[in-house]
């Protein structure tokens, strides 16, 4: 797509944004396969797929990643490809937020923005501090890393500031540096594969439907003792469900991205087909490879660095490990692009009660919104404190996070989708995009994530974290107070209807500003 772009697709695609209210200020430069990329980079099966690598095993043994992993994905997917709908026939920035405003209601659009911010801001913590751990168990003792939560912070404070200014320059940096994640997770996770299926002791297939029970101390305390497998399956879900995440990020540049009706959704679907794929064989191989599954599993949060420390070469696992690494680093890139382009679009309708005109500016030079990106990263930064500071009963600030993350961002996929099962075929959305299932199947798709939504916020609250239930409750409770006392009257929601009509001379000198040709 990006040699054959012509002016008379550049024309379309600034076309339909206009009729959404918007103008072209970012640069729209992104390929279909750039927008793939993104999402391919934010879900990294090398960061969520490694890091929490112990929720699989710890839990149901080997059948949490033969078995568990599959039936994660399947959820994953489900959301994906109703997302994909939606996003063909509305590609904005502002992607969930925009779909459940102009699906549903001003209300349902607010509170998707700030579940949706509030997800990608703890998936962004998520990944830097999964990242943080990464770099002490493999680099860190060579400057005297040992992760302790202090560092940790620091690590984190350091990298998104990175990851920040990277983003700062440009789409085209970004982009430059997602395309080469995308190859980097594809390459290190095939040496993975192969290097642990050479090295393993012995391989014993059943080991990945064979059922185990090693919750409390036999798994490393990953989780509290139970005897009912059925419940702990439930909990082997977090690997898949946490890692296959992320993909909303090729809706957030949808903007930036070259036919944008067709290369979103396909970006999205083809992203989360691809990592559920690939990582499904990672998971496995690192899986076939372990010595020892019991002792393994005793070793808790730390089993895959157990397992590579028993069976790899040094100078094949520190090239592995550097791979995996700079994969994780270039995770944390793209997920700042995609919350950054959420609190631009947010912002740009008014929706931040203070600073909104100046986060839903745009860098004439950079074509980027300067504003949203460093707001965002200061965001993170604040939260990864937080969640350091009310660590309770010994739980790691790592699941505090990551479970926040699956609450806050699955909430924030399911209502526009709620939205959107209501209005398709209805005045608020008439026909679908260039990229669709049928009817019937859309809807049962959507309904199935539902469901799945169910499925993941009951694993996300499971003992030890039923915190992160009160803490949902609360946000609910305070949005629901704020909504009635004051941004019920404040907050006017997307252009619709004649309000498009009016916005044009906006528009004509928004595209002025920013150098924007048409």
């Amino acid at each position: 797509m990006a040699d054959d772009y012509s002016d008379k697709d550049k024309h379309e695609d600034i076309k339909v944004l206009h009729g959404m209210g918007y103008a072209q200020e970012l640069s729209r430069s992104m390929s279909k396969f750039s927008n793939f990329a993104i999402s391919f980079s934010i879900i990294c099966i090398l960061s969520g797929g490694i890091n929490s690598f112990a929720q699989a095993i710890s839990s149901v043994g080997g059948a949490g990643a033969g078995i568990g992993w599959i039936v994660g994905c399947l959820l994953s997917g489900m959301f994906a490809l109703a997302m994909a709908q939606i996003a063909s026939a509305f590609p904005t920035a502002g992607g969930l937020y925009h779909w459940a405003s102009i699906l549903g209601n001003r209300f349902w659009g607010w509170l998707t923005a700030w579940l949706n911010l509030l997800g990608l801001i703890t998936v962004l913590g998520a990944i830097n501090i999964g990242t943080a751990y990464f770099f002490a168990g493999t680099f860190g003792s060579l400057i005297g890393f040992t992760g302790t939560d202090t560092q940790v912070v620091i690590f984190v404070a350091v990298i998104t500031a990175a990851q920040a200014l990277l983003n700062h320059l440009g789409i085209k940096v970004t982009t430059m540096l997602t395309d080469i994640s995308g190859y980097i997770i594809f390459a290190t996770t095939a040496v993975l594969v192969v290097a642990c299926l050479w090295f393993a002791p012995a391989i014993d297939f059943s080991r990945l439907w064979t059922f185990t029970n090693f919750s409390g101390e036999a798994g490393g305390n990953v989780f509290p003792a139970n005897d009912n497998m059925g419940y702990l399956f439930l909990l082997c879900l977090l690997l898949p469900v946490y890692t296959i995440t992320g993909y909303d990020a090729s809706a957030h540049t949808s903007e930036e991205t070259k036919g944008a009706a067709s290369s979103v959704p396909k970006g999205i679907v083809n992203a989360v087909v691809a990592s559920s794929l690939v990582g499904w064989v990672m998971i496995c191989a690192i899986t076939l490879a372990i010595p020892d599954m019991a002792v393994a599993a005793g070793q808790g949060w730390g089993m895959f660095f157990g397992t590579m420390d028993t069976i790899m070469p040094q100078g094949l696992k520190t090239v592995l490990y550097l791979g995996i690494l700079i994969a994780q680093l270039l995770c944390g890139l793209a997920t700042v692009t995609s919350a950054s382009r959420m609190l631009f679009a947010f912002s740009r309708d008014d929706g931040m009660p203070i600073g909104s005109k100046t986060l839903a500016s745009v860098s004439p030079r950079y074509r980027t919104p300067v504003a949203a990106i460093w707001t965002a990263t200061v965001l993170c930064i604040l939260y990864v404190v937080l969640a350091l500071s009310i660590k309770l009963d010994g739980t790691s600030i790592y699941v505090i996070v990551v479970n926040s993350t699956l609450v806050f961002l699955f909430l924030s996929f399911t209502v526009p989708l709620v939205a959107g099962l209501f209005a398709y075929g209805t005045p608020k959305w008439p026909n679908p995009g260039p990229w669709a299932m049928s009817a019937g199947v859309y809807k049962l798709v959507t309904v199935l994530a539902i469901v799945g939504m169910g499925v993941i916020l009951f694993i996300a609250v499971a003992p030890p974290n039923e915190r992160v239930l009160y803490v949902v409750l609360g946000f609910i409770a305070l949005a629901l107070i704020l909504w009635v006392a004051v941004e019920g009257r404040r907050f006017k929601g997307p252009p619709i209807g004649d309000e498009i009509a009016k916005r044009k001379a906006i528009i004509a000198a928004a595209e002025r500003a920013v150098g924007e040709v048409a």
